[in-house]
Protein backbone atom coordinates (compact mmCIF):
# COMPACT_ATOMS: atom_id res chain seq x y z
CA UNK A 1 0.00 0.00 0.00
CA UNK A 2 2.85 2.36 0.84
CA UNK A 3 4.38 1.72 -2.55
CA UNK A 4 1.13 2.46 -4.34
CA UNK A 5 0.62 5.69 -2.39
CA UNK A 6 4.19 6.75 -3.08
CA UNK A 7 3.81 6.15 -6.80
CA UNK A 8 0.48 7.95 -6.98
CA UNK A 9 1.41 10.99 -4.98
CA UNK A 10 4.79 11.17 -6.63
CA UNK A 11 2.99 12.32 -9.74
CA UNK A 12 1.73 15.38 -7.91
CA UNK A 13 5.17 16.93 -7.49
CA UNK A 14 7.92 17.76 -9.91
CA UNK A 15 11.63 18.29 -9.54
CA UNK A 16 12.59 21.85 -8.66
CA UNK A 17 15.92 23.22 -9.80
CA UNK A 18 17.87 25.01 -7.03
CA UNK A 19 18.49 27.89 -9.43
CA UNK A 20 14.77 28.55 -9.65
CA UNK A 21 14.39 29.16 -5.91
CA UNK A 22 17.74 30.59 -4.75
CA UNK A 23 17.74 34.39 -4.37
CA UNK A 24 20.36 36.91 -5.52
CA UNK A 25 22.52 34.54 -7.53
CA UNK A 26 25.84 35.80 -8.81
CA UNK A 27 29.47 34.83 -8.98
CA UNK A 28 30.40 32.01 -6.63
CA UNK A 29 32.74 34.08 -4.49
CA UNK A 30 33.12 34.27 -0.73
CA UNK A 31 32.99 38.06 -0.95
CA UNK A 32 32.06 40.57 -3.60
CA UNK A 33 30.74 44.13 -3.64
CA UNK A 34 28.81 46.46 -5.92
CA UNK A 35 28.44 50.21 -5.95
CA UNK A 36 25.00 51.50 -4.95
CA UNK A 37 23.86 53.19 -8.14
CA UNK A 38 20.36 54.28 -7.20
CA UNK A 39 18.35 55.38 -4.21
CA UNK A 40 14.79 56.47 -3.59
CA UNK A 41 13.82 59.58 -1.68
CA UNK A 42 10.03 59.95 -1.29
CA UNK A 43 8.53 63.31 -2.14
CA UNK A 44 5.15 64.75 -1.23
CA UNK A 45 2.45 64.18 -3.84
CA UNK A 46 -1.26 65.00 -4.22
CA UNK A 47 -3.53 62.92 -1.96
CA UNK A 48 -0.75 62.30 0.55
CA UNK A 49 -2.00 62.35 4.12
CA UNK A 50 0.67 63.84 6.35
CA UNK A 51 1.09 64.69 10.00
CA UNK A 52 2.62 68.10 10.70
CA UNK A 53 3.87 68.31 14.27
CA UNK A 54 4.62 71.88 15.36
CA UNK A 55 6.58 72.83 18.46
CA UNK A 56 7.42 76.23 19.93
CA UNK A 57 7.82 78.09 23.22
CA UNK A 58 4.03 78.46 23.47
CA UNK A 59 2.16 75.25 24.27
CA UNK A 60 -1.20 76.90 23.65
CA UNK A 61 -0.16 78.03 20.19
CA UNK A 62 1.17 74.58 19.37
CA UNK A 63 -2.27 73.07 19.97
CA UNK A 64 -3.76 75.30 17.29
CA UNK A 65 -1.49 73.84 14.64
CA UNK A 66 -1.43 70.28 15.97
CA UNK A 67 -5.18 69.76 16.20
CA UNK A 68 -5.14 67.57 13.07
CA UNK A 69 -2.64 65.25 14.74
CA UNK A 70 -4.49 65.11 18.07
CA UNK A 71 -7.87 64.06 16.71
CA UNK A 72 -8.28 60.61 15.21
CA UNK A 73 -10.68 58.88 12.88
CA UNK A 74 -11.50 55.24 12.25
CA UNK A 75 -9.78 53.80 9.21
CA UNK A 76 -9.01 50.47 7.61
CA UNK A 77 -6.37 48.51 9.46
CA UNK A 78 -3.93 47.29 6.82
CA UNK A 79 -1.99 44.48 8.44
CA UNK A 80 -0.90 40.88 8.00
CA UNK A 81 -4.34 39.76 9.09
CA UNK A 82 -6.18 42.23 6.84
CA UNK A 83 -9.40 43.96 7.77
CA UNK A 84 -10.51 45.54 11.01
CA UNK A 85 -10.20 49.18 11.93
CA UNK A 86 -7.80 51.38 13.82
CA UNK A 87 -7.48 54.95 15.04
CA UNK A 88 -5.53 57.19 12.71
CA UNK A 89 -4.66 60.86 12.94
CA UNK A 90 -6.80 63.09 10.77
CA UNK A 91 -3.63 64.72 9.45
CA UNK A 92 -3.33 67.22 6.62
CA UNK A 93 -4.45 66.08 3.17
CA UNK A 94 -2.38 67.36 0.25
CA UNK A 95 -4.76 68.64 -2.44
CA UNK A 96 -4.42 68.10 -6.19
CA UNK A 97 -2.25 71.23 -6.50
CA UNK A 98 0.12 70.13 -3.73
CA UNK A 99 -1.21 72.46 -1.01
CA UNK A 100 -2.08 71.93 2.61
CA UNK A 101 -4.07 74.47 4.59
CA UNK A 102 -2.90 75.27 8.11
CA UNK A 103 -4.45 77.57 10.72
CA UNK A 104 -3.41 81.24 10.35
CA UNK A 105 -0.79 80.42 7.72
CA UNK A 106 -3.37 79.40 5.11
CA UNK A 107 -2.34 77.38 2.05
CA UNK A 108 1.25 76.20 1.81
CA UNK A 109 2.46 74.47 -1.33
CA UNK A 110 4.74 71.50 -0.64
CA UNK A 111 4.30 69.56 -3.89
CA UNK A 112 7.33 67.49 -4.87
CA UNK A 113 9.31 68.35 -1.74
CA UNK A 114 11.06 65.88 0.52
CA UNK A 115 9.55 65.80 4.00
CA UNK A 116 12.54 67.58 5.56
CA UNK A 117 12.46 70.34 2.94
CA UNK A 118 8.69 70.70 3.34
CA UNK A 119 9.08 70.91 7.13
CA UNK A 120 11.59 73.73 6.75
CA UNK A 121 9.29 75.62 4.39
CA UNK A 122 6.38 75.33 6.83
CA UNK A 123 8.63 76.36 9.72
CA UNK A 124 9.53 79.59 7.95
CA UNK A 125 5.86 80.30 7.25
CA UNK A 126 5.04 79.86 10.94
CA UNK A 127 7.75 82.20 12.21
CA UNK A 128 5.27 85.05 11.88
CA UNK A 129 2.98 83.41 14.47
CA UNK A 130 5.34 81.42 16.72
CA UNK A 131 8.61 81.99 18.52
CA UNK A 132 11.36 79.58 17.51
CA UNK A 133 9.05 77.05 15.87
CA UNK A 134 10.07 73.51 14.96
CA UNK A 135 8.25 71.33 12.44
CA UNK A 136 8.40 67.62 11.64
CA UNK A 137 6.45 65.83 8.92
CA UNK A 138 5.54 62.19 8.44
CA UNK A 139 3.45 60.55 5.72
CA UNK A 140 0.50 58.61 7.15
CA UNK A 141 -0.71 56.75 4.06
CA UNK A 142 2.45 55.30 2.48
CA UNK A 143 1.16 51.84 1.65
CA UNK A 144 2.06 49.03 -0.75
CA UNK A 145 0.19 45.86 -1.70
CA UNK A 146 1.52 42.34 -2.19
CA UNK A 147 -0.55 39.49 -3.56
CA UNK A 148 -0.23 36.10 -5.18
CA UNK A 149 2.11 33.35 -4.02
CA UNK A 150 3.24 34.84 -0.69
CA UNK A 151 2.42 33.53 2.76
CA UNK A 152 0.73 36.72 4.00
CA UNK A 153 -0.76 38.72 1.12
CA UNK A 154 -2.03 42.10 2.35
CA UNK A 155 -1.81 45.87 2.10
CA UNK A 156 1.05 47.12 4.28
CA UNK A 157 1.35 50.64 5.70
CA UNK A 158 5.02 51.61 5.83
CA UNK A 159 5.82 53.92 8.77
CA UNK A 160 9.38 54.60 7.58
CA UNK A 161 8.11 55.90 4.21
CA UNK A 162 10.77 53.82 2.50
CA UNK A 163 10.92 50.10 1.79
CA UNK A 164 12.65 47.75 -0.66
CA UNK A 165 11.12 44.81 -2.48
CA UNK A 166 13.05 42.22 -0.37
CA UNK A 167 11.85 43.94 2.81
CA UNK A 168 8.23 43.85 1.69
CA UNK A 169 8.40 40.17 0.75
CA UNK A 170 9.90 39.48 4.17
CA UNK A 171 6.94 41.28 5.79
CA UNK A 172 4.65 39.10 3.69
CA UNK A 173 6.27 35.93 5.05
CA UNK A 174 8.34 35.33 1.90
CA UNK A 175 7.18 33.65 -1.30
CA UNK A 176 5.68 30.18 -1.17
CA UNK A 177 7.46 27.31 -2.85
CA UNK A 178 5.00 27.77 -5.72
CA UNK A 179 5.95 31.42 -6.30
CA UNK A 180 7.73 32.23 -9.53
CA UNK A 181 10.83 34.06 -8.39
CA UNK A 182 12.14 35.09 -11.80
CA UNK A 183 9.11 37.06 -12.95
CA UNK A 184 7.73 39.22 -10.13
CA UNK A 185 5.34 41.87 -11.42
CA UNK A 186 5.34 45.43 -10.04
CA UNK A 187 2.55 47.82 -10.99
CA UNK A 188 3.24 51.49 -10.37
CA UNK A 189 1.11 54.58 -10.98
CA UNK A 190 2.96 57.88 -11.17
CA UNK A 191 2.81 61.08 -13.19
CA UNK A 192 -0.42 60.14 -14.90
CA UNK A 193 0.68 56.75 -16.23
CA UNK A 194 0.68 53.14 -15.11
CA UNK A 195 3.91 51.15 -15.39
CA UNK A 196 4.37 47.38 -15.44
CA UNK A 197 7.79 45.94 -14.62
CA UNK A 198 8.97 42.38 -14.10
CA UNK A 199 11.94 41.55 -11.86
CA UNK A 200 14.08 38.46 -11.50
CA UNK A 201 14.54 37.81 -7.78
CA UNK A 202 17.08 35.05 -8.43
CA UNK A 203 19.57 37.56 -9.88
CA UNK A 204 21.61 40.24 -8.14
CA UNK A 205 20.66 42.60 -10.95
CA UNK A 206 17.56 43.37 -8.89
CA UNK A 207 19.67 45.64 -6.68
CA UNK A 208 20.28 47.92 -9.66
CA UNK A 209 16.65 48.07 -10.71
CA UNK A 210 14.70 51.36 -10.39
CA UNK A 211 11.94 49.20 -8.87
CA UNK A 212 14.12 47.89 -6.03
CA UNK A 213 12.83 50.72 -3.82
CA UNK A 214 9.06 50.63 -3.74
CA UNK A 215 6.95 53.75 -4.18
CA UNK A 216 3.68 54.62 -2.51
CA UNK A 217 0.74 52.51 -3.76
CA UNK A 218 2.92 50.02 -5.63
CA UNK A 219 1.29 46.64 -6.24
CA UNK A 220 3.47 43.52 -6.21
CA UNK A 221 2.18 40.27 -7.69
CA UNK A 222 4.00 36.95 -7.36
CA UNK A 223 2.61 34.65 -10.00
CA UNK A 224 2.44 30.87 -9.50
CA UNK A 225 4.59 28.35 -11.34
CA UNK A 226 2.88 25.99 -13.75
CA UNK A 227 2.99 23.16 -11.22
CA UNK A 228 0.75 25.20 -8.94
CA UNK A 229 -1.82 25.75 -11.67
CA UNK A 230 -2.03 22.05 -12.52
CA UNK A 231 -1.64 20.53 -9.06
CA UNK A 232 -5.36 20.67 -8.27
CA UNK A 233 -6.33 19.03 -11.55
CA UNK A 234 -3.67 16.37 -11.15
CA UNK A 235 -4.80 15.69 -7.61
CA UNK A 236 -8.37 15.16 -8.80
CA UNK A 237 -7.10 12.82 -11.50
CA UNK A 238 -4.88 10.75 -9.22
CA UNK A 239 -7.14 10.64 -6.16
CA UNK A 240 -9.63 8.15 -7.66
CA UNK A 241 -6.72 5.87 -8.55
CA UNK A 242 -5.41 6.08 -5.00
CA UNK A 243 -8.81 5.27 -3.52
CA UNK A 244 -9.30 2.40 -5.96
CA UNK A 245 -5.89 0.98 -5.10
CA UNK A 246 -6.59 1.21 -1.37
CA UNK A 247 -9.93 -0.54 -1.84
CA UNK A 248 -8.35 -3.32 -3.91
CA UNK A 249 -5.56 -3.86 -1.39
CA UNK A 250 -8.04 -3.90 1.47
CA UNK A 251 -10.11 -6.62 -0.26
CA UNK A 252 -7.01 -8.69 -1.02
CA UNK A 253 -5.76 -8.45 2.57
CA UNK A 254 -9.20 -9.33 3.94
CA UNK A 255 -9.46 -12.37 1.64
CA UNK A 256 -5.93 -13.46 2.54
CA UNK A 257 -6.67 -13.33 6.26
CA UNK A 258 -9.83 -15.39 5.78
CA UNK A 259 -7.75 -18.10 4.09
Amino acid sequence: MTLVLSICFGGLTSCVSPKSVVYFQGKDLRYSSDNITQNYVPTIQPNDLISVVVGSLSAESNEIFNFANLFTTSSMNYSTTGGGSRAQSVGYLVDHEGNIEMPLAGKINILGLETQVAAEKIRKCLQTYLREPTVSIRTLNFKVSVMGEVNNPAVYVIPDEKITLPELLSLAGDMTIYGRRDNILIIREENGKREYARLDFTSRDIFRSPYYYLHKNDVIYVEPVKARLTSTDRTMQVLPLVLSSITTLTVLVFNFLRI
